[in-house]
């Protein structure tokens, strides 16, 4: 049994923040515990990597929820990382802080001391932004790549169809004005993923009193009394235990952190009492409150060349692959979501409702053995996609057995409320509207599937239930808030009625932020960083 001060449970965005941050005076023991393995699949550091890393076994715990009504019966895949850097070394990179009222939804929720203020203050610190031309502001660990001047030309129709809507233009979604079409930001440093792993954690496992562990899988969390004291998990298939002489942090985000906390005792007594689990701690909101942002692309063939004429033919890949050995630069150099933005569907509303996506690529799933391929077309083609930026829909993720070795039962409850239904809708014309534009218009050969351009809402709606799927942003399952009666942790992420243990992942958040949620994850772990080092 070894005994450290802190433990990490999770290396994913917000346990490789947590560790660089608890560990750097030297005077503090830090072990991180990670289910999965090293970072070191190649795909992982190549940005364009990310369509290899999605249905990879070994780096993916390639989830699925259950089915659901609303869309039709069917079951959701959920990609969720398995590997040092968690879901930020599979993810497709793009750097969104959120919207400022967003945080003000937060502490309105009872998130005291997490309002936009609060957290741009943080966001700050985090971040070294990184114009085309080299300078950069700020000196935060945290790239944020400005690659405006490397995005697909074919990307103006979308920015020109955009302005002859009356929708506005946003130099940097993460400055002043973040509403409306910009190019991503995304998360590289000289051409490869920068994810908190590669900023954070690497610099602090040179420390004498940094241990990382991989392969660890925790199963419950021991306690004396009210205080959190132990972690019990396997390695190689030998049980093991470790003692947290200060802090027990689960960082191991939204589908596994209230997982925890369940084999552990805290959660929904009925549920753990089916499953042969001591309840010591009835908690119905351990699990519940799951939020994620659910998305749909339209996919056509286009007049003119996209990335599938640079990615499909094997002379392309390989010119790609020498330009960006050269020179780090080139589209496998670039998310593959390369422009969008914040929108409003009515100009009356207080701020922007949908996010947009622009691709200058379409794509063929195939599967082969237990992995999926994704390959390019061989045809010049662009995808147009939105997302509702605020789902009101809670849904659960809960254990489905006592053995941590079990997949999780994730039940989104997807488009349960009119509101939802109303904001498909709304986000369908957005993007119909786009779709019909003089700018658009000329660069459309024909649609891949169903053609938006022909829809009504009724119709809208409908392809949604039949295609949409999840942009993989589960939060809300272990809610900060005031109290027990509707949260799980309080505003400092310390678990409600117990000592010692804290969850710092998106699991927190008591709203889902209106776009990509890894950014806000890693400003959550470095605030609680903050937080933690205070009570010591």
């Amino acid at each position: 049994m070894s005994r450290y001060d802190y433990i990490i449970v999770g290396a994913g965005s917000a346990g490789c923040v947590l560790a660089e941050r608890l560990s750097r005076s030297g005077r503090r023991s830090v072990l991180i515990l990670e289910a999965g393995g090293p970072d070191r699949l190649p795909w992982i550091s190549l940005p364009m990597g990310y369509g290899k890393t999605f249905h990879h076994p070994g780096v993916n715990w390639r989830y699925s929820s259950q089915p659901q009504e609303a869309l039709n019966g069917r079951s959701d895949y959920w990609p969720r990382g398995r590997v040092v850097g968690g879901s930020g070394s599979i993810n497709a990179m793009l750097y969104a802080r959120g919207l400022p009222g967003d945080f003000d939804d937060w502490q309105a929720a009872g998130a005291t001391g997490w309002g936009w203020d609060a957290v741009r203050e943080a966001y700050d610190r985090i971040e070294t932004h990184v114009a085309p031309d080299g300078s950069t502001r700020g000196d935060g660990p945290i790239h944020v790549q400005d690659v405006s001047d490397q995005v697909h030309p074919v990307n103006r129709h979308f920015f020109e169809a955009a302005s002859e809507l009356g929708l506005p233009a946003s130099a940097d979604h993460n400055g002043g004005t973040p509403e409306g079409a910009a190019t991503y930001r995304i998360n590289t440093r000289r051409g490869r993923r920068h994810s908190s792993a590669a900023a954070m954690l690497r610099p602090a496992l040179r420390r004498a009193n940094v241990t990382l562990l991989t392969g660890a899988l925790v199963r419950r969390i021991r306690f004396q009394g009210r205080r959190a004291v132990a972690v019990a998990y396997d390695r190689n298939g030998t049980p093991s235990e470790a003692v947290a002489g200060r802090e027990i942090i689960l960082a191991a985000g939204s589908v596994t952190s209230p997982r925890i906390l369940q084999w552990s005792g805290i959660g929904p007594a009925g549920h753990l009492r089916d499953h042969g689990i001591d309840c010591i701690a009835d908690n119905p909101n351990v699990g519940g409150h799951l939020q994620d942002h659910l998305g749909i692309s339209y996919l056509y063939r286009a007049t003119q060349p996209t990335l599938n004429d640079v990615l499909s033919p094997l002379t392309g890949k390989i010119r790609a692959g020498l330009r960006y050995l050269l020179t780090r630069k080139g589209p496998l150099a670039l998310s593959v979501n390369q422009c969008g933005g914040y929108f409003r569907t009515d100009p009356a509303l207080g701020r922007p409702d949908q996010q947009l996506y622009f691709n200058p690529v379409t794509y063929t799933t195939t599967p082969k053995g237990t992995r999926t391929v994704i390959n390019p077309d061989p045809f010049p083609g662009f995808i147009i996609g939105f997302s509702p930026a605020r789902p009101t829909s809670r849904g659960r993720i809960d254990i489905s057995s006592a053995d941590a070795g079990d997949a999780p039962l994730i039940r989104p409850d997807s488009l349960a409320t009119d509101e939802d239904r109303a904001q498909v809708v709304a986000g369908g014309r957005l993007c119909r509207a786009l779709m019909r534009s003089d700018a658009m218009t000329p660069l459309v050969k024909g649609p891949i599937g169903p053609d938006l351009r022909d829809m009504d809402d009724a119709a809208i709606l409908a392809d949604f239930r039949e295609r949409c799927g999840t942009v993989f942003h589960p939060v809300g399952t272990c809610r900060m808030g005031a109290d027990a009666t509707g949260s799980v942790v309080d505003p400092r992420l310390r678990v409600h009625g117990f000592a010692g243990l804290r969850v710092v992942d998106a699991s927190v958040f008591p709203n889902l932020t209106s776009a990509n949620t890894n950014a806000p994850t890693m400003m959550v772990a470095w605030r609680a960083a903050d937080m933690i080092l205070e009570d010591a």
